[in-house]
């Protein structure tokens, strides 16, 4: 008899969902929640697997003593606890339970909006300070009113659901979801601004990256209809915090609810607790019976097909490829990466399909290719969460759907990359070569040859080519300190259609791009990182 997969769960995790592990006889459980512990330390060693919460910090020690580790499970989504770089340097795999929270943020959504709209908080505090005043709690219905949903993942489809059941109209903005799927949730597709200004009520439910931080900062709140509520539980730092106490304070929003921070735990001196009209919860989003149930039976049954079957899909870090292999594919896999991102930025819709083209001599591993593709184009939207092994789940998610050609190396590059995405805008074909070791390039954006170094921040422009174009553009950079490292402009033919490249130093600010794409000879600016 073989000996048995060990696994030790280090935090309070609802042992009735841990039914996959604990009634499979491949496995031993060792349950033991004090790090510091002697049996703690003895098991470490010995164990295949690792459960945990937040509370335990998977870095350095702990990996370097667990010596036979090969799975991590994070009961719950986030894994700031873990070291996942590390962890990859040692071959293990860290997967996390990313649904079984969702009925309960969405839940917990919903209680804010008519806590909110209700003045439920305001009212109790009313009634315990020994006064009954009624008249000061007059709310509003949610039937007839416009939800406004920011991101249309599993949580925001859930709050789009239960808000029909209200009687509200639901509007989504999701640059990633196409109008089908977007009427597929029960929503009708929106522009960002549109739902901003006519939203009753706005739900966020975005990740935190550079292009969600400070989403609504001073001029978007004040921006929001007069009298609207805007409800945060997805991430902090997507609302800046001193900016809406003041659009509260000046009374332009009917009330705000918050359960996520800049800083967790919420500073005493913050000035959301003193802010009028504003609903605070302490991060319950995942704080229910039933959500700590489900994200350990989701985690239960993912390290155990990890660690008996080898099933790897849900790992946040583990590519299906490595020694040999993956380093012979890794220049073309980064490629496919910087493309996606590139394609990301340049898509004219939302994206309904992705085909990926590859021309060279490998073959081996080479399903690896449209992951990395789709990595560079939903990382954008999703944040650092997606990765080789979920990219494939996320885009279908999304409705996007993927191929992988290979085809023979005709012409001037031998090795190549194309990818041929489908929007629901219209087509975009952009394609990038291996010259050389070390030397990947862009070679080609729909119509337009060129030769640019995938790397670092570009400014990608769509311009007329008319005399004095190229002196706009670097004035108007120039007058607001973005250096330009580089400037690369190809046309279709002259005095038509051109397509311009510029690498600069500094990511240039979102009313700067505004400024470019306001340029008369400007038909389309965007900017890309593949830092």
């Amino acid at each position: 008899m073989s000996s048995p997969i060990r696994v030790l769960v280090t935090d309070k995790i609802s042992t009735s969902g841990l039914g996959a592990l604990l009634d499979d006889d491949r496995f031993q459980v060792i349950v033991e929640h004090d790090p510091a512990s002697d049996a703690f330390q003895a098991a470490l060693p010995t164990v295949h697997g690792l459960v945990v919460r937040s509370a335990t910090k998977v870095r350095g020690e702990l990996l370097a003593a667990a010596t036979s580790l090969k799975v991590v499970g994070r009961a719950g989504v986030g894994v700031d606890n873990i070291d996942i770089a590390a962890c990859t340097e040692r071959g293990i795999a860290v997967i996390n339970a990313p649904a079984g929270n969702t009925v309960s943020a969405a839940e917990l959504t919903m209680a804010l909006i008519l806590s909110v709209v209700r003045k439920v908080a305001a009212a109790d505090r009313s009634m315990r300070e020994g006064k009954w005043a009624r008249s000061s709690f007059q709310g509003t219905e949610l039937r007839g009113k416009t939800l406004g949903l920011v991101g249309g993942g599993r949580i925001g489809s859930e709050v789009a659901r239960r808000c029909r059941a209200f009687g509200m109209d639901v509007l989504l903005y999701d640059p990633f979801l196409s109008e089908e799927k977007v009427r597929q949730i029960g929503a009708e597709p929106a522009g960002f601004d549109e739902i901003v200004s006519k939203a009753d009520v706005v739900s966020l439910h975005v990740p935190l990256n550079d292009d969600t931080r400070d989403l609504f900062d001073l001029d978007r709140l004040r921006g929001m209809k007069k009298g609207a509520v805007l409800v945060n539980v997805a991430r902090g730092g997507v609302v800046n915090e001193a900016a809406l106490a003041q659009v509260l304070e000046e009374g332009h929003l009917a009330g705000a609810a918050l359960d996520v921070y800049e800083t967790e735990p919420l500073a005493e001196d913050s000035v959301l607790r003193s802010a009028p009209n504003l609903v605070l919860t302490p991060h319950l989003g995942a704080s229910t019976e039933e959500a700590q149930e489900k994200v350990s039976e989701e985690i239960a049954a993912s390290v155990a097909a990890a660690l008996a079957d080898g099933d790897l899909s849900p790992a946040l870090n583990a590519p299906g490829v490595g020694g040999d292999t993956l380093r012979k594919l890794n220049p073309v896999l980064d490629l496919g990466d910087r493309l996606g991102v590139i394609a990301a930025g340049l898509a004219p819709g939302a994206v309904k399909s992705v085909a990926v083209r590859y021309a060279g001599e490998l073959r081996e591993g080479m399903s690896l290719l449209p992951r990395h593709v789709l990595v560079g184009i939903l990382r954008p939207a999703i944040g650092l969460e997606v990765n080789v092994v979920n990219a494939g789940v996320l885009a279908e998610g999304r409705g996007i759907e993927t191929s992988l050609t290979q085809v023979a190396a005709v012409g001037r590059y031998q090795e190549h990359v194309q990818l041929h995405l489908e929007t629901d805008a219209g087509p975009l074909r952009v394609r990038g070569a291996i010259l050389g070791p070390g030397h990947p390039r862009i070679v080609e954006i729909d119509d337009f040859k060129v030769s640019v170094e995938p790397e670092g921040i570009l400014i990608l422009l769509r311009n007329r080519d008319v005399p004095g174009v190229i002196g706009k553009v670097g004035s108007l950079l120039g007058a607001n300190s973005i250096n330009i490292a580089g400037y690369f402009q190809a046309r279709s033919e002259e005095g038509g259609h051109a397509l311009a490249a510029l690498r600069v130093d500094d990511h240039p600010p979102a009313e700067v791009m505004q400024s470019l794409r306001d340029l008369p000879e400007i038909d389309s600016a965007h900017v890309v990182d593949l830092g």
